[in-house]
């Protein structure tokens, strides 16, 4: 049995909102209290670590992530605008900038992978194109996915490597959504399986940096393979393997209940069959399906993947074999779609309802949601995979919402508040590499929603970052998520500048800020605050991470 004190500091624990130690025994919280109660656990432990005034909280959970897009954002040129500015140039010339030095640099031959740019934050609000990238590039062959990796643009030589052209969903200027952009994917993404499994290994130890103890990868063809799921599940099942617990979705339909069996078969350890599995695209590439056509395209309301009867046959047979299912949902009609499946399923009898309210099938992103989903929400036993980000990223008043799709519609965006008041089970991600894997991030936006009515709490935000994953993908049975004995440690240590208790926006509910009330403290997550810094991470009482000593 290996032991850890944890003393000296400030543990973000309901149970005991005063604690300032905490002790690991075995992999299990076993103890929690006041410092001068701690000596007598200093003396038979393994290790003993003097927190210095950190603060201790449970491990953050990303409830959508995607590993390897990840880390192949991480070897590739960013093309974000934090990361494009040049002086005296546009954000639009300093990407050609951008990708015109890498082409120098890159082997001739190889790919050059870029992500991240976003035409709606640009001066000039067009995506770019393959004549421009041809100029700048020397023929090389380049893919460049937008922000939202739902749709990209390609130069001349990688439309012809990859067979582009004439594909659906390809455009003569070079931009792909569709079939053609899942076909640039797979072309740039054509690697051995030794460099797969590295990088998976790079990405979840940058995860473990930054306080993750569990991510949940949506999976799915055009992302990765079935035997890279089944390679990640295995990795990180043990947690000697010292990197954050995978909780594995792959996004491929199922007709009857054979297909769902045959899927779980031949990826071990998975949680559920659904999330990018996709009703509709997204908004930045006109793809999410809406009620009404897009304010700044009239001649379309986006693309629909599946209709009603594809999303009930694949509930009834993923409940059928008793498998959590779920799909990702952006627009308004693809989630009426989803909900016409979903409420045609749990007629079929009634023992299917009370199996589908079990199973808790879930729902990613949903950022589109009136009062009658959130009705069949609660009745179907929904769970939900938010991002707070979203709304950081693009709801700002001038954002690609309003852009996209008119002011009226754009304010009623990711209604957090409303979700959580109505009870909905919610969990935070970050759809990584769509925004950064930053759970600090996460919480913040949640807290500075561009809508004040849809602001909630720092410490609603952080339940739904932290002990809201393990509960929507039903792994919350054994305590995770919380800091109490008996719970297993998946905790992380933060140095701050300020702790407190941060309420939402005036006139909401919210908790007392009077630190009397042993309401459990958190890091300032105010605007222009510095961010936490993490000084170590353990799950199941294994470290994952850790620079205290330095």
């Amino acid at each position: 049995m290996t032991s850890i004190l944890f003393r000296n500091g400030i543990i973000h624990s309901p149970a005991d909102p005063f604690a300032e130690a905490l002790l690991v025994d075995d992999g299990v919280v076993s103890w929690l209290g006041a410092d001068d109660t701690a000596d007598g656990f200093a003396d038979r432990a393994d290790r003993v670590i003097d927190l210095a005034g950190a603060l201790v909280t449970p491990g953050f959970v990303d409830s959508h992530v995607h590993i390897l897009e990840t880390a192949f954002a991480d070897e590739g040129l960013d093309l974000s605008a934090g990361a494009l500015p040049t002086p005296g140039r546009s954000l639009r010339a300093s990407a050609l900038d951008a990708l015109a030095v890498r082409a120098r640099t890159t082997p001739r031959g190889d790919v050059v992978l870029a992500h991240g740019w976003d035409e709606s934050t640009w001066e000039d609000p067009r995506p770019l194109t393959m004549t421009e990238i041809d100029a700048v590039t020397g023929g090389a062959p380049v893919y460049a996915a937008r922000t939202d990796v739902h749709c990209g643009v390609a130069s001349s030589r990688f439309a012809d490597l990859a067979g582009l052209r004439g594909l659906p969903g390809w455009h003569d200027d070079g931009f792909v959504t569709l079939d053609a952009n899942t076909a640039a994917r797979h072309h740039a993404r054509a690697i051995t399986a030794e460099r797969r499994d590295a990088m998976y290994v790079r990405a979840l130890q940058a995860a473990a940096a930054r306080g993750v103890v569990a991510v949940h990868e949506n999976s799915a063809p055009g992302i990765d393979t079935r035997e890279g799921l089944a390679t990640l599940l295995a990795l990180t099942r043990d947690p000697s393997s010292a990197l954050p617990l995978v909780v594995g979705y792959r996004g491929e339909l199922c007709r009857t209940p054979d297909d769902a069996q045959e899927l779980v078969t031949a990826v071990p350890g998975l949680q559920g069959i659904g999330g990018d599995l996709c009703v509709d695209g997204s908004l930045g590439a006109r793809t999410a399906a809406l009620r009404a056509p897009y304010s700044d395209e009239l001649t379309t309301s986006g693309t629909l993947h599946l209709d009603a009867h594809d999303v009930r046959d694949h509930v009834l047979a993923v409940t059928a074999a008793g498998v959590q299912g779920g799909f990702h949902v952006i627009g308004d009609r693809a989630l009426d779609t989803a909900l016409d499946g979903l409420r045609a399923a749990a007629d079929v009898s009634a023992q299917v309802r009370s199996a589908m309210r079990r199973l808790g099938h879930r729902l990613e992103h949903v950022e589109m949601v009136d009062a009658p989903a959130m009705d069949t929400f609660v009745a179907l036993g929904i769970r939900l995979s938010l991002q707070p980000a979203f709304d950081a990223a693009w709801g700002a008043p001038d954002g690609l919402y309003a852009s996209r799709l008119g002011r009226e519609r754009a304010t009623a965006m990711n209604p957090l508040a409303a979700l959580a008041s109505a009870g909905i089970p919610t969990a935070f991600g970050s759809d990584s590499p769509v925004t950064p894997l930053d759970p600090w991030a996460t919480v913040r936006a949640a807290m500075l929603h561009h809508q004040p009515a849809q602001r909630i709490s720092a410490r609603a935000a952080f339940r739904a970052a932290t002990r809201g994953g393990w509960r929507i993908a039903g792994l919350d049975h054994t305590g995770a998520g919380e800091l109490r004995v008996g719970s297993p440690a998946h905790l992380a240590v933060w140095r701050a500048e300020h702790l407190g208790v941060q309420s939402a926006a005036p006139g909401l509910s919210s908790w007392s800020t009077d630190a009397r009330s042993g309401t459990p403290l958190l890091p300032d997550l105010s605007e222009g605050a510095t961010a936490p810094r993490c000084l170590h991470t353990m799950r199941d009482g294994v470290t994952l991470f850790d620079v205290l000593d330095q």
